[in-house]
């Protein structure tokens, strides 16, 4: 992960991860209609998600997988790139829900992220099939995170631009499943090798 200090001291933050671009549009009701979240909510809740929980914790700084299950929301399951490493992790998910995640993402100011954005390319692969990624190129939207997480620095609710390279699936049939998440933006890139076990439904 990149820190720098951008506006009045709030914390512009990159990770990697899975997810796309929206702009409040009726193709993103519709897609809130089945199933998929849209543009900023989806960036809002996992950026919340993602700085809920102190380093030991973390989502993003999980070295094996034993923190996916750290504060899921029952109608979404998030999933969590990297501070700019590559990493193996394991994860249990329940049967029936949706998962969403960046290949990379940031959050700053609206000219950070138009910066960011303009070199930015990742992949994911699904049991081997590729999954195309949404973009999301700047969007506002609102973080609500605790003192001493490693994501955003600070605790409290700020509003900031978010963007990244995002992807939503439906639920997964239960079982075993390989996803492989990779994503650049000049010299920064993110890897997780990703092993998902569906419950039964």
């Amino acid at each position: 992960m990149k820190i720098r200090t951008v506006g009045a001291g709030l914390t512009a933050v990159m990770l990697a991860a899975l997810v796309g671009c929206g702009s409040g549009t009726d193709q993103e009701a519709g897609e809130a209609r089945e199933g998929r979240l849209a543009s900023g909510t989806l960036q809002s809740r996992w950026w919340t998600w993602a700085s809920t929980e102190p380093e030991l914790t973390n989502p993003v700084a999980d070295q094996n997988g034993s923190a996916c299950e750290r504060n899921q929301p029952p109608d979404v399951w998030f999933l969590a790139g990297t501070f700019g490493t590559h990493t193996e992790r394991t994860c249990g998910i329940p049967a029936g829900v949706p998962i969403a995640f960046p290949l990379l993402n940031r959050i700053g100011e609206p000219a950070d992220c138009a910066g960011f954005m303009r070199t930015a390319e990742g992949a994911a692969v699904l049991d081997g099939k590729n999954v195309a990624p949404d973009t999301q190129r700047g969007e506002p939207i609102e973080v609500e995170s605790v003192a001493g997480n490693p994501v955003t620095g600070t605790g409290g609710r700020f509003t900031t631009t978010a963007c990244g390279l995002w992807v939503q699936l439906p639920p997964l049939e239960p079982g075993k499943h390989t996803l492989t998440i990779r994503g650049r933006s000049g010299d920064f890139t993110v890897g997780v090798d990703y092993t998902l076990t569906v419950g039964a439904a």
